[in-house]
């Protein structure tokens, strides 16, 4: 199994539906060839449009997905055809239970000691069969070596990175030979939104392209100036490539 790919300002991106995505991870495995994942919504898509380690290292995933609405309409409007947007969270409980059903053991990694602690009792106890191997909290930067042993000697096949971009691309990127998983991807925000720390969007929001102004709503002093200005540098970037588009026809 294959994706189709296209090229979306500085993102190559998989053109795939969550079910499939869930069938090429599995095949992969099953042919013990290594996969590390990614997903690029509009904040992402922006700073590796300034960031070129960052898109080098999201370009080197072998599979990336779009987690955004606001990705999934922009590249519609330029030509391309992406079936559906395919979330981090939802994406992360799809490969859970496949993982469980298999018999492949996981390995969390990120956010706070808790809330990482959390997600692992509630994993276990939500889909039952599913090996935890290990999870560790994301606060480790002094002794990065010392965490790729830990996971290594896991013996984990699937390996989560619930870390902030652009730390946990770059870390995959510069680890991804070391790890000896698998599988690897990146869920960033993920771990809080499971346990419960941080609300998602109700699902006519998700629908709407509008999870960013829930998560303003949530942290304002925090994300107002984040998204103002991905937001509107997205729109810059698009109404570029348009009129690119009608002046080159």
């Amino acid at each position: 199994m294959t994706a189709r790919s296209i090229t979306f300002f500085s993102a190559r991106i998989d053109a795939l539906t969550a079910a499939a995505t869930v069938a090429l991870i599995e095949s992969r495995i099953d042919a013990n060839t290594f996969t590390q994942h990614s997903v690029v919504n509009v904040a992402k898509i922006v700073n590796m449009h300034r960031d070129v380690r960052l898109a080098d290292a999201v370009n080197a995933c072998d599979i990336v997905n779009v987690d955004g609405m606001g990705v999934v309409w922009g590249a519609r409007v330029l030509g391309y055809d992406i079936p559906e947007r395919v979330t981090g969270v939802d994406l992360f409980g799809a490969l859970l239970e496949m993982a469980a059903g298999r018999g492949f053991p996981v390995y969390l990694l990120g956010a706070r000691e808790h809330v990482v602690a959390k997600v692992a009792d509630m994993a276990a106890n939500r889909y039952p069969g599913l090996r935890i191997a290990g999870f560790h909290h994301g606060y480790f930067w002094d002794d990065e070596l010392a965490m790729v042993d830990k996971i290594r000697t896991s013996g984990a096949k699937l390996l989560f990175v619930a870390i902030t971009s652009p730390h946990k691309e770059i870390f995959i990127d510069r680890w991804r030979d070391q790890l000896g998983v698998s599988f690897v991807m990146g869920v960033g925000g993920t771990f809080d939104v499971v346990a419960g720390h941080v609300r998602r969007a109700p699902r006519w929001m998700q629908q709407a392209g509008l999870e960013w102004l829930f998560r303003v709503i949530q942290e304002p002093r925090r994300m107002w100036r984040r998204y103002l200005t991905t937001n509107a540098y997205f729109a810059y970037m698009m109404m570029r490539a348009k009129l690119n588009s009608i002046v080159s026809r």
